[in-house]
């Protein structure tokens, strides 16, 4: 069934060529989650809405078509676009190479899209990136309910700040278990509430969040951490 969408706030993630003059067009919007659009002579000299589409900027997105080949009707900037530099440029094609490998097409997520909005605003302002990061792996692993809670035992026991714990994919907080990762109770309880500005809870939670994403992604590992780890060796 063929459907039509006006004006949806939207990014792009990720554009790549398709026939001879069109462009395959990745995006993130707000009432209908991660898409593909056609867009039909993007590639064409003089082609004014190629300028638009690309990442990081606030626009409005109309499309038509099928589920399986939508088609760009019109895109419109809003204004207020961000000029990622540098390593938060990289940081920021991060979070849009997690939310094209993770989040199923078609499911609005609308927490997320203003999570996602603010991690952009956060990296283009903030000289510490590292609590962007993390704060925005979490909002993506909760959304889709890959990461249960961290702010007590899976066995609805009370976390105790001075305590250790482990963590297992899919259960959640756990005694700690030989030759596995632990994690403090403060650490747990922090993340659990968003709380980034301790540098013990920024460490622990890298770990826990890099566990949980290779679960999830599987054996491909993601194209931009390896580069981020590559520069970081320059």
């Amino acid at each position: 069934m063929s459907e039509r969408v006006d004006g949806d706030p939207a990014f792009v993630l990720h554009t790549r060529p398709w026939r001879e003059t069109s462009l395959i067009v990745d995006i993130f919007s707000r009432h209908h989650g991660r898409l593909g659009l056609v867009a039909r002579g993007a590639r064409r000299a003089g082609a004014a809405v190629k300028a638009r589409l690309i990442p990081f900027q606030p626009l409005t997105l109309s499309w038509f078509g099928k589920s399986q080949l939508r088609t760009l009707h019109a895109a419109e900037w809003q204004g207020g676009g961000l000029m990622l530099r540098g390593h938060a440029l990289m940081c920021g094609f991060y979070l849009n190479e997690l939310l094209l490998r993770l989040l199923p097409e078609g499911d609005a997520h609308e927490t997320l899209f203003d999570h996602y909005t603010l991690a952009l605003a956060d990296l283009n302002t903030r000289p510490e990136v590292e609590p962007v990061l993390r704060r925005f792996e979490l909002d993506l692993l909760s959304e889709l309910g890959y990461a249960q809670s961290l702010g007590h035992l899976a066995a609805c026991g009370a976390l105790d700040p001075n305590a250790h714990y482990g963590y297992e994919v899919g259960v959640g907080v756990i005694p700690p278990v030989s030759r596995s990762p632990t994690y403090s109770g403060c650490s747990l309880l922090a993340l659990a509430a968003g709380d980034f500005s301790q540098p013990a809870t920024l460490a622990e939670g890298k770990i826990l969040m890099r566990t949980l994403l290779a679960h999830y992604l599987g054996d491909k590992p993601l194209a931009t951490r390896q580069l981020l780890i590559d520069l970081q060796k320059l």
